[in-house]
C-alpha cells in the first residue's frame, strides 16, 4: 500500500511539473524571468532520454538541412569517400625519428593506411590497417580512428585541409609517434561527437558511436519535448520559454556560454567528485561538473590553443564591457529580456550554430562590430557631421576581423590557422618578442576552485601536457597528508603524485596509515567512467611490485581489474604479476583474455610468448612473437624476449643482432646492455 501511494504521488508530481512548465505566464517579461529562475528544465531529469537527430528532423527539417553542413554536423562519421577531404594523389609521409613511412589509399570503398620501413629500396617491414572513422569536419583537418572490437584508437595520419597536406597527427610529432595505440577516451569523444555509448570500466571501449555532433548536444535530451509536442500542446516561444527542452538563446549569458565552453574551452579539465563527461547538460552550470584550467604566461597574449575560443573572447574588452553593462544593477534590461544574450557579446552574436561559417557572409561578423562601433554625432567625441559620415563610411567597408581577430596558428595543432577570438588592437613586434613567463594554472570557468581541484589540475598538467617539475611542486602545496583524515580526503591525487615521483615507499605508508582492508572494501570500491579508484589501486599495486611485494601487488591488481574490467593494461599487469610467482594458469588466462578483447594488443603476445617459452613450447612462443613483430618491430620488451628465444635455440648471432637493434634506437636500455654482455660470451 505504501509503495502504491508513492507511485500515485510521483505521477501527480510529474503531472504538476509538466503542467507548470507548459503554462504560459501572463503579464510582462519580468514574470517570465521569475518563472525562468525558479523552474528547472524538464530535460535535466535523469528520466529524459536522447532521441537522436533524425527525430528532431521530423519537425525541424529546415534547421537540419543547414546544420548538417556545419563543422559540428560534419564532426564525425564513417570513413567514406564522401566524408574524406584528403588528397590521395600525394598521401605519403615519413617519420624520420621512428624511421617509418605511411601511405593512405582507397581499396575499393575502404580507406587503408600502410605503415612500412625501407632498408635501401627493400621493404623490411609493413603493416596494413583499415580506417573505420574520420574525425573532423574537414575545414581544418581529417583525423582517423580505428575500432578493434569497440576499442577506439587514433591512427598515425592526419590530412590538414588548409594546406592540403598529410602529416602526423597533433601530438605524434617529435618522437612521440604512438602509431595505432593512442586511446580515444570519453573526454575526447564527448566533444568531437554526439554522446557515445561508452563501456564502464574501460578507457576507450564503446558499444555505439554516433555520426556527428547532433541537436541534443546544445539543446539537451529531447524525449520529454517530443512527448509533449506529440500531444498537440503548443507554446508561443516568441513570448515564453518552453521548459521541455533547452533553447540556448533564452538562457542567461553565463549559461549560454557554458554550452559553448563545454567543448570550445578545451584544456586541462578536472572533473568534480562523482561527475563524468556525460553529466553536463545544456542549461546547467559547467563548473558544477568540471573546472577547466589553462596555463597562463606573462608576455604571451598572442599564443593560444585551437579550442580556446571562449577563453579568448572573454579576455576581449568588447565582451567585458558588454557583459558589465548587461549585468549591471543599473541596467534597465536586466531580468526582463526573453533573450538575455542579446544584451552582451556572446558566441552566437556572430555565429549561428545552425549555419556553416563557410556559408555565412563576412558582413554578418562586421555587422556585429558595427552594432557597437558606429560613430554617434551626439557622442562625447563632438564630431562634426561630416567627420561622422566619413567614419561611418569607413566602418561600412571595413573588414574588422582581419585586423582585430587575425588568423594565426595554434600552439597545439600544426598546419592550421584560425581566427584569434581575443578581439583587440594589433600587437606590435616589440610585444611579441618579449620573453614569456609562466604565472600559473588558471581556472577559466570557475573563480575560486578548491585546493583539491587545483592539486589535481597541476598533476594533470604534468602527466598530460608538460613534464615540468614546477607543476608537481605546485600540486604538493595544495595537498595535506599529515593525518589519516588528510590522506583519505586527498588519497587519489596524493598517490598519483607520489607514483609519478616513483616514491613507492611513501605510497605504502599512506596505505598503512589508512588501512589496507578499509581501502579495499570501502574507500576504493567504486566503478566510474574515469576509473579513478581503479587507477589508484593499480598505482598501489605497482608500488608493491617495485619493492618486491608481489603477493600484495596481486591483491591490488586484482582489485583494479575488478573495478575496470575492460582496461587491458590492468589485465596485462595482473598477468605479469601472476607469472612472476609462477601461477602460469592464471597468467595465461589474463593474456588470452586481452588478445580476445583486442587482438592488436602487442604486450599480451609478448608476455604470452614468454610464458610459452618458459614451458619449452618454442614453436608456440615463436608464433606469438611473430604476431607481435607484425604489430610493432621496435617494441623493446618483445625484442628482448625474441633475443632470448634465439639464444634458447643457440642462434647467438641472431640474438646479438636483435640486441644491437635495440641499442641503436635506445642506447640507454640497461637490460639490453646486460644481455649483450652475456651473449657475446657465446657468439
Amino acid at each position: 500500500m505504501r509503495t502504491a501511494s508513492r507511485i500515485i504521488l510521483f505521477i501527480f508530481f510529474l503531472g504538476f511539473i509538466s503542467f507548470f512548465a507548459c503554462h504560459e505566464p501572463k503579464g510582462d517579461n519580468s514574470s517570465i524571468q521569475k518563472v525562468k529562475d525558479t523552474l528547472v528544465y524538464l530535460n535535466h531529469s535523469d528520466t529524459a532520454k536522447y532521441v537522436g537527430i533524425n527525430t528532431c528532423k521530423l519537425c525541424h527539417q529546415s534547421i537540419y538541412n543547414t546544420f548538417i553542413k556545419t563543422g559540428m554536423g560534419k564532426s564525425f562519421d564513417l570513413a567514406t569517400k564522401e566524408k574524406s577531404v584528403g588528397d590521395y594523389s600525394h598521401s605519403s609521409i615519413f617519420d624520420k625519428i621512428s624511421d617509418l613511412h605511411y601511405r593512405a589509399f582507397w581499396n575499393k570503398n575502404s580507406l587503408e593506411f600502410l605503415e612500412y620501413r625501407l632498408n635501401g629500396t627493400d621493404t623490411s617491414y609493413k603493416r596494413l590497417e583499415r580506417v573505420d572513422y574520420i574525425i573532423g569536419s574537414g575545414q581544418h583537418t581529417n583525423s582517423h580512428i580505428q575500432s578493434t572490437n569497440g576499442y577506439l584508437n587514433q591512427m598515425p595520419m592526419t590530412f590538414y585541409a588548409q594546406k592540403k597536406q598529410w602529416d602526423l597527427p597533433p601530438g605524434f610529432e617529435n618522437g612521440h609517434n604512438t602509431r595505432f595505440t593512442r586511446k580515444i577516451g570519453l573526454e575526447c569523444m564527448s566533444c568531437h561527437n554526439a554522446l557515445p555509448q561508452f563501456v564502464l570500466g574501460s578507457e576507450n571501449k564503446y558499444t555505439e558511436v554516433p555520426q556527428g555532433i547532433n541537436c541534443e548536444r546544445c539543446h539537451g535530451p529531447g524525449s520529454i519535448h517530443v512527448a509533449q509536442r506529440s500531444t498537440g500542446s503548443k507554446i508561443d516561444t516568441s513570448k515564453y520559454i518552453d521548459y521541455s527542452i533547452v533553447n540556448p538563446s533564452k538562457l542567461s549569458i553565463d549559461a549560454q556560454f557554458d554550452i559553448c565552453q563545454r567543448c570550445h574551452l578545451q584544456g586541462n579539465a578536472v572533473l568534480k567528485e562523482g561527475k563524468s563527461f556525460y553529466d553536463f547538460k545544456p542549461g546547467m552550470k559547467l563548473s558544477d561538473m568540471m573546472t577547466v584550467f589553462l596555463p597562463k604566461y606573462k608576455n604571451a597574449d598572442d599564443e593560444f590553443i585551437m579550442a580556446s575560443h571562449a577563453d579568448r573572447l572573454k579576455q576581449s574588452q568588447c565582451f567585458i564591457k558588454s557583459y558589465e553593462k548587461a549585468t549591471s544593477t543599473n541596467s534597465v534590461t536586466i531580468g526582463k529580456s526573453l533573450k538575455p544574450y542579446k544584451e552582451a557579446l556572446t558566441c552566437v552574436t556572430c555565429h549561428n550554430p545552425h549555419v556553416s561559417v563557410r556559408e555565412t557572409n563576412k558582413e554578418v561578423f562586421n555587422d556585429a562590430c558595427r552594432s557597437c562601433h558606429y560613430v554617434d554625432a551626439k557622442s562625447e567625441l563632438k564630431c562634426t557631421e561630416k567627420s561622422v559620415l566619413a567614419a561611418n563610411r569607413q566602418l561600412q567597408t571595413a573588414n574588422c576581423t582581419s585586423c582585430h581577430m587575425p588568423k594565426s596558428g595554434s600552439t597545439d595543432i600544426p598546419h592550421v590557422t584560425v581566427h584569434d577570438h581575443y578581439i583587440r588592437k594589433p600587437i606590435n613586434k616589440q610585444e611579441k618578442e618579449k620573453i614569456k613567463i609562466f604565472i600559473g594554472l588558471y581556472a577559466i570557468n570557475e573563480k575560486n576552485p578548491d585546493r583539491l581541484t587545483k592539486a589535481k589540475a597541476y598533476i594533470n598538467q604534468y602527466e598530460k601536457f608538460d613534464q615540468k617539475a614546477v607543476y608537481l611542486d605546485s600540486a604538493l602545496m595544495y595537498l595535506k597528508d599529515k593525518t589519516k583524515e588528510d590522506v583519505v580526503k586527498n588519497l587519489q591525487p596524493l598517490i598519483q603524485l607520489q607514483f609519478i615521483k616513483q616514491n613507492f615507499i611513501q605510497i605504502l605508508n599512506y596505505v598503512k596509515l589508512v588501512g589496507q582492508n578499509d581501502l579495499l572494501q570501502n574507500i576504493l570500491a567504486k566503478r566510474s567512467y574515469d576509473n579513478a579508484d581503479a587507477w589508484t589501486c593499480y598505482r598501489i599495486g605497482e608500488s608493491c611490485f617495485n619493492i618486491g611485494q608481489v603477493d600484495q601487488a596481486i591483491i591490488w591488481f586484482e582489485k583494479a581489474v575488478d573495478l575496470a574490467p575492460y582496461d587491458l593494461e590492468f589485465h596485462n599487469k595482473l598477468g605479469s604479476a601472476y607469472l612472476s610467482v609462477n601461477n602460469v594458469a592464471k597468467a595465461e588466462d589474463q593474456f588470452n583474455y586481452i588478445i580476445k578483447e583486442n587482438p592488436k594488443f602487442i604486450s599480451a603476445y609478448t608476455n604470452l610468448g614468454y610464458l610459452k617459452l618458459a614451458q619449452n613450447k618454442v614453436g608456440e612462443a615463436e608464433v606469438l612473437y611473430n604476431k607481435a613483430l607484425q604489430l610493432d618491430p621496435d617494441y623493446e620488451p618483445l625484442l628482448l624476449n625474441l633475443a632470448g628465444l634465439k639464444a634458447y635455440k643457440k642462434d647467438y648471432k641472431a640474438a646479438v643482432k636483435i640486441i644491437e637493434q635495440i641499442l641503436k634506437k635506445n642506447p640507454g636500455n640497461e637490460k639490453a646492455k646486460a644481455a649483450l654482455q652475456q651473449l657475446k660470451r657465446f657468439a
